[in-house]
């Protein structure tokens, strides 16, 4: 019944060398889920995974730095060998499929469904997998996102996706055993705000009551070192910076 989390990407906006967008293999319960698919996320879930034994795929958003490797997964699981015995659910805002279907200039997503279950996600959706449970929160962001509250074993991982501060940042943090939080921004700008400072991370963490925090997706104004340093004055906790191939047990 262990809950894990093992690192696929951390970059924003776009991916790096060695250094891939947002993406995540969580596993629990006899269930393992990827979240999020950014950029060049795929090939890395190939190392930890069999992308044909998934349970299923959960996308916090469709920004291309959180989902567009599943076009990739289309190929990998419709054309590549890696055929699922089944489709595979994926967990998303509702305009997923549409916009995977208009990679391959199709009208309808319909020909996606040997492969992949578009499920659209919600406020408040849950849904179980074996021992594993996944509860979506809506967030503050530019477009439709979500965070994740995952559950396990009595274990529990919050994810923010991307989001600025808001109390459902908060609550979705709330006693989590692990905090992976973004850190996008180093200062506020004019408009809305839509991301995360380190501080802001760090004040959500220290608000929610989350046990550690784990510092991902720092954007090109940042390093991931310093963000996590400023995240980790702000909460006063055990806080660490996510690494590509980085296995945690929550």
């Amino acid at each position: 019944m262990a809950l894990t989390l093992t690192v696929l990407g951390t970059a924003s906006p776009h991916p790096g060398p060695d250094r891939p967008c947002s993406g995540h293999l969580l596993r629990g319960g006899g269930a393992q889920v990827w979240v999020d698919a950014g950029t060049g996320t795929f090939a890395e879930l190939q190392r930890h995974a069999d992308p044909a034994g998934l349970d299923a795929i959960w996308i916090s958003h469709l920004h291309a730095d959180h989902s567009a490797d599943l076009l990739a997964a289309v190929y990998g699981l419709a054309y590549g060998g890696l055929t699922p015995p089944a489709p595979v659910p994926v967990y998303a805002p509702a305009d997923c499929a549409a916009r995977l279907a208009g990679f391959f200039g199709r009208p309808d997503p319909g020909f996606l469904a040997p492969v992949l279950d578009f499920r659209p996600l919600h406020d408040g959706h849950t849904v179980r997998l074996g021992g594993l449970t996944l509860t979506s929160h809506a967030v503050r962001h530019d477009t439709e996102a979500y965070g994740l509250r995952a559950e396990c074993g009595g274990r529990v991982l919050a994810y923010s996706g991307d989001s600025g501060p808001c109390p459902a940042l908060t609550d979705l943090a709330r006693d989590a055993d692990v905090f992976l939080c973004e850190a996008d921004i180093d200062a506020p700008g004019p408009d809305e705000q839509v991301h995360l400072t380190p501080e802001d991370a760090g004040r959500t963490a220290r608000a929610a009551g989350a046990r550690r925090l784990l510092v991902t997706h720092v954007g090109p104004t940042l390093t991931p070192e310093a963000a996590t340093a400023r995240a980790a004055e702000a909460f006063g906790g055990p806080t660490d910076t996510a690494r590509e191939g980085r296995v945690t047990e929550v």
